[in-house]
């Protein structure tokens, strides 16, 4: 009987040992993360923004400031959001993170954000940007070992606002994704001249690009589903719609060459 005290008072030691080593090991677990910028285009020579750190938040709590948590970005500094479009972007940030479950994420702004247009620079006033951030709704999990890649989305068009007197402000508005919960669609249009702007559109959600000069173009972060595709080519040529675009996750949809025509 003694015997048999003795040993089971070994194993037990020799179980908690291993709980605790176990539970070491996922206190330290981590997931490589990527995030990149791109941006929907918009009708602007630039749109510079002055980005110096990004922030994220693994509490469901997100009143709480100590629950912010600030990740190595490559480089600070400003980006100007036109060059990255129709499937272009950046690497932000590339790194090992604790691993769980990630609720917000925000941008943190410098004072050097413009807008230019027809060659004239414009300050862009962005005072909650400076402060608390640009915030945006993530609600994903960084799995162990798992690479994850998210792609910050600005929609330049949308987020600019004149507020009078050759003064703008920046209003972002930002959407995120990930490519393995996402699906993009391609295609070309001709005559690339016709440069339209082309609406992704399914049930309420609506997701839009412009035509490159060479007629190219790419939506990417869509939901699966059916899209309709609605073109608006510049003046002298007759809008387009298209059915039944079919969109996969982790997968690109060709749309194929799109002919527009002349008016």
């Amino acid at each position: 009987m003694k015997i048999l005290k003795s040993l089971s008072a070994i194993t037990l030691v020799i179980l908690s040992l291993i709980f605790i080593q176990c539970s070491d090991d996922n206190v330290n677990l981590t997931t490589p993360v990527k995030i990149r910028l791109t941006d929907a285009p918009a009708q602007y020579d630039k749109v510079n923004i002055d980005i110096q750190a990004i922030q994220f938040h693994s509490s469901n709590d997100d009143t709480k400031e100590s629950g912010w948590q600030e990740m190595d970005l490559l480089n600070a500094g400003i980006y100007d959001l036109l060059e990255f479009n129709n499937g272009l972007d950046t690497l932000l940030v590339d790194q090992d993170m604790p691993s769980g479950t990630v609720s917000q994420m925000r941008l943190i702004l410098g004072e050097n954000n413009s807008v230019v247009i027809d060659g004239v620079p414009y300050v862009l006033d962005t005072p909650s940007a400076q402060t608390s951030g640009l915030k945006f709704q993530i609600h994903d999990d960084f799995i162990a070992g798992i690479e994850y890649e998210l792609w910050i989305d600005f929609d330049a068009a949308r987020s600019i606002v004149e507020t009078g007197n050759g003064k703008y402000k920046l209003k972002p508005v930002i959407r995120t994704f990930n490519e393995a919960t996402s699906g993009v669609i391609s295609g070309s249009i001709n005559p690339a001249e016709a440069l339209p702007t082309i609406h992704a559109i399914i049930g309420l959600d609506t997701t839009s690009t412009i035509a490159e000069a060479n007629g190219d173009f790419m939506i990417k972060g869509l939901q699966s589903g059916i899209y309709k595709l609605d073109l608006m080519p510049i003046d002298g040529y007759t809008e387009k719609e298209i059915e039944g675009i079919e969109v996969n996750n982790g997968a690109v949809t060709d749309a194929g060459t799109i002919e527009i025509l002349a008016n």
